[in-house]
């Protein structure tokens, strides 16, 4: 990503003894996106907002509200607006980051929980919807039936359960953080990033989230993409595995 393309600024606050940024990845999200910024808002952390090349008004309804934005000025799909918030979060010396989606699947009240892992020794905290049983939405069958493949795949080829590898509610330490701003996958990035974080030696925990239906806007998985995303994912966690087995 060329950088020089980018305007950043900072934010200020703190959480607790730790300085503690949420990135909220958007895609055409206007309809989601000032209620997912006003939950972060309300439990004290700073954010920002990574637009990516949205054709909606999410754009401008941040601007409108006066929300920290970073405009990528193309879309790079939410391999490369994650990674611009991991830069972000590096450039401005932050602790942890943590993924928050815009859609207003993610509760805020479990970032406490996240952020707990980080300081327990986790260079890397997912919220898993799978950890112990909740009342909260899992997703649909067949998705379920990908994120099983995918754990079963990862604890294959690493010896280490995940049991939601697909979750983009995740926390970050300044460890994974430098990984993910050099290296962090295009399409689809969750399980992938993972895999390679397990190799490269990263502590990876989980903690029970439970998490609601998307709010708003369109999943990009679906139809044929579906199939795309297990045969690409799939390949991509072999690849990485295979590429850094004796690295750590």
């Amino acid at each position: 990503m060329d950088e020089s393309r980018l305007s950043f600024t900072s934010t200020t606050c703190s959480k607790g003894h730790l300085r503690v940024l949420v990135i909220i990845p958007a895609y055409n999200e206007q309809e989601c996106i000032l209620n997912t910024v006003a939950a972060i808002k309300a439990a004290g952390y700073d954010y920002v907002v990574i637009n990516d090349g949205s054709q909606d008004t999410t754009l401008e309804l941040c601007r409108e509200h006066g929300i920290n934005i970073l405009d990528l000025p193309q879309n790079l799909g939410i391999g490369g607006a994650v990674q611009a918030g991991h830069k972000y979060a590096q450039r401005f010396g932050y602790d942890i980051d943590i993924q928050v989606d815009g859609d207003g699947q993610h509760d805020p009240s479990y970032i406490p929980e996240l952020v707990k892992l980080i300081e327990s020794g986790a260079s890397l905290a997912i919220g898993s919807r799978f950890l112990v049983e909740t009342d909260g939405f899992q997703s649909t069958f067949m998705r379920r039936v990908g994120i099983r493949w995918l754990s079963f795949l990862l604890e294959l080829l690493t010896g280490k359960v995940v049991t939601d590898p697909t979750s983009g509610f995740r926390a970050c330490n300044k460890d994974a953080i430098d990984l993910f701003c050099k290296s962090y996958p295009d399409d689809y990035p969750e399980p992938e990033s993972i895999a390679l974080a397990m190799k490269l030696g990263l502590p990876v925990m989980e903690a029970p989230v439970k998490m609601n239906e998307r709010q708003g806007g369109r999943s990009s998985i679906g139809g044929f993409s579906s199939v795309y995303y297990m045969v690409k994912v799939t390949l991509a966690i072999i690849l990485v595995c295979w590429v850094h087995r004796g690295d750590k």
